[in-house]
């Protein structure tokens, strides 16, 4: 497939999800985008061996149709990308298919259902799988993907931590609370399965919502909610009515919510304090591959916030998708306190290999890159023009201390690999 294929002109400029099909109509790609048309055509760029590494060029040039699904927002994009990549595994997802490090949404098989946010690695270990009725992801977008479970919170409560007031959970590590609202009941967060104001009935209802949302299927919820709408109002429950009436109007705007929540994901700044996050990567014939995050704060280095990120899915001397592993992994840390800017080793591959990243996790944090001549030493550094000459030498600090921790920290991993 080229970039003068009709199909591409059809593109909308919305949120969805979108599918390269091969010869025989099989699925090879499934991605999800906040623009169609810009995200489906940046993968016909130049750079594009550069920025999304040789597997996804030979999957571009294997595909001949490209399908989508529009969306009403990224929010459900995310959801649904994950529902159809664990449906029909793509054979060029492959690094959606074995990463501890992903989030799922898990539903528990209980009497009241728990619902939870569970990293990979902790999967296994935490569940056995009678425990477990409904896995859904994984999610690679940590923040984002958090982000979509405080906005579904809001509109379907569900219990996490507390237990139920009556007897029978099967997990009971917890100390009851008597019948008394936990804090998230207190806030609307829970529907009150602690203190007994929810019957099993309708908090299975609940559960059935959240189920049929993160299976991306928002259609079938919405007439579910419409039909029982109707039953309660049949009923003449009306409080009931109208609170299933308030679902349904948050569900069809939730464009809107995600909207109001990207607006406060673009202002990450730390007050008072300007802090520049550098990272690097280092390796010899693509051996013993690492990446590093330092961080100057204020023109200060900043060692305790240091980070050391041995790579593990890049394949083999590709800079730009160890880059990408390390920013990825980087801002699945929600704790971690968030930069006013970024500075990469490299050139405009780099930026826009960064770039992506960013834009999968909702943030709009400035980006530069340091360029270096043939000695290695910093020739210009591409970005904000303003932003540079402002910060010109703390960022050049930043990118000095990472090359130099990059270094230190694959030196350490080869002497310990030749002695094995």
């Amino acid at each position: 497939m080229t970039v003068d294929n009709p199909q591409l002109k059809t593109l909308p400029d919305e949120p969805g999800v979108y599918l390269f099909k091969g010869t025989s109509g099989e699925i090879l790609y499934i991605g999800k985008a906040t623009s169609l048309k810009d995200r489906v055509r940046s993968y016909f760029s130049k750079d594009l061996i550069d920025t999304r590494g040789p597997l996804l060029v030979e999957m571009v040039e294997k595909a001949v149709t490209i399908d989508h699904i529009k969306s009403d927002s990224v929010l459900e994009a995310l959801i649904l990308e994950a529902s159809l990549i664990k449906a029909h595994r793509p054979i060029y997802n492959t690094r959606d298919k074995d990463d501890k490090s992903y989030n799922y949404l898990v539903i528990t098989r209980e009497e009241y259902p728990r619902v939870l946010v569970v990293r990979g690695k902790d999967l296994d270990e935490t569940f056995k799988p009678s425990d477990l009725k409904h896995v859904f992801g994984p999610f690679p977008q940590g923040g984002l993907f958090r982000e979509a479970v405080k906005i579904v919170r809001k509109i379907f409560p569900f219990r996490d931590k507390c237990l139920p007031a009556q007897p029978g959970t099967p997990f009971d590590s917890e100390v009851s609370r008597k019948g008394r609202p936990c804090f998230n009941a207190q806030i609307g967060l829970c529907p009150g399965v602690c203190d007994g104001r929810v019957s099993k009935t309708e908090y299975g209802r609940m559960i059935n919502h959240i189920r049929l949302f993160f299976e991306g299927k928002k259609g079938a919820l919405l007439k579910e909610l419409e039909r029982e709408m109707k039953g309660y109002a049949k009923a003449e429950e009306f409080e009931k009515a109208e609170d299933i009436k308030r679902k349904v109007f948050a569900l069809t705007h939730i464009q809107d919510v995600t909207l109001i929540k990207k607006e406060v994901r673009d202002l990450p700044r730390a007050r008072g304090v300007f802090r520049i996050e550098a990272y690097d990567v280092a390796h010899i014939g693509g051996t013993n591959t690492t990446g590093v995050m330092v961080v100057v704060e204020d023109g200060e280095v900043k060692k305790s916030d240091y980070r050391k990120f041995r790579i593990r899915g890049a394949t083999a001397g590709n800079d730009i998708a160890a880059l990408k592993e390390v920013l990825n992994r980087r801002f699945n840390h929600d704790e971690w306190r968030l930069p006013n800017v970024i500075a990469v080793d490299g050139g405009k591959a780099q930026i826009n290999a960064a770039s992506e990243i960013l834009q999968d996790f909702g943030y709009r944090i400035p980006i530069v890159a340091v360029v270096k001549n043939e000695y290695h030493k910093p020739r210009e550094i591409l970005g904000e023009k303003q932003l540079i000459r402002e910060n010109e030498l703390a960022i050049l600090l930043a990118n000095g201390e990472a090359h130099r921790f990059a270094i230190t920290y694959h030196r350490k991993l080869r002497d310990k690999s030749q002695f094995r």
